[in-house]
């Protein structure tokens, strides 16, 4: 075959490929105007780590849409706005990340992770939590997390409902301080060994361990392998030759010594 024969060829099977393109989705355009969301009734919801923490549930987003989108079911498919929705379910504090689509049977899904709370802060009339990034929001009716408890006279300003980073840049630095403190008793003796972290009015931490009656005066939540180091070696080499309750507080805050008093 000629090129120039070859070339006409190529070029007509271009143009009829681009003509069923255009035919195609012209119909699936069609189709979709013409297929509406069945709403909430089929609503499909997948909370992707639901097995770590019930925070949200599909109840949850359906009332949300339900009474911020309103009226989605029966709206033709293209005429559901999906950017909204997911702004709606983002706006509430438990959501970490959510998309959501719909599929041609008119089915809209929803696809969600939950923040992972790391510490829990307790002021009596105000509670909430802090993830790893130290992003605050309030604790959750449907469900709890099992994380460290700090209360006392907690150095935050936050209101009620709150949601959201310290906007103070010495608040948000001793958040994160907090948080490198619960990390790294994280899968360590501590983890199960201290029951409560309270603020006292001088701002320093006070560990209460579950055994024994010793309160741990840590001080600022600084130099914390420092001093857990310390906490390690009051039980090894002091705890053995006391009675039980011999101590009532430990004091942590000075280099390489241990205050017993």
């Amino acid at each position: 075959m000629k090129p120039i024969a070859r070339r006409g060829l190529g070029l007509l099977l271009l143009i009829a490929c681009a003509a069923l393109w255009l035919l195609t989705s012209g119909m699936s355009s069609r189709q979709r105007r013409s297929r509406t969301c069945q709403g909430k009734g089929t609503l499909d919801v997948i909370v992707s780590d639901s097995l770590e923490r019930r925070f949200v549930a599909k109840e949850d987003i359906e009332s949300w849409l339900e009474k911020e989108y309103r009226a989605y079911a029966g709206l033709p498919l293209d005429s559901v706005n999906l950017d909204r929705i997911e702004h709606i379910i983002l706006s509430h504090s438990a959501v970490r990340e959510c998309q959501a689509w719909l599929t041609d049977d008119g089915i809209l899904h929803v696809e969600l992770s939950q923040r992972q709370p790391v510490v829990r802060f307790d002021e009596g009339s105000n509670g909430y939590y802090a993830d790893e990034s130290g992003f605050i929001f309030p604790l959750q009716s449907r469900s709890s997390a099992d994380v460290p408890i700090v209360d006392g006279k907690i150095p935050l300003t936050v209101s009620r409902g709150f949601k959201g980073y310290p906007e103070n840049a010495q608040e948000k630095e001793w958040l994160m301080q907090i948080i490198g403190l619960v990390n790294s008793m994280r899968g360590s003796v501590w983890e199960g060994n201290i029951k409560g972290i309270t603020v006292d009015g001088q701002k320093n931490l006070v560990l209460i361990p579950r055994e024994g009656k010793e309160k741990f005066i840590f001080g600022p939540p600084v130099k914390v392998a420092q001093k857990f180091a310390l906490m390690k070696a009051y039980y090894e080499s002091v705890v053995p030759y006391k009675e039980a309750g011999y101590y009532k507080t430990v004091d942590l805050r000075y280099k390489g010594q241990l205050v017993c008093r």
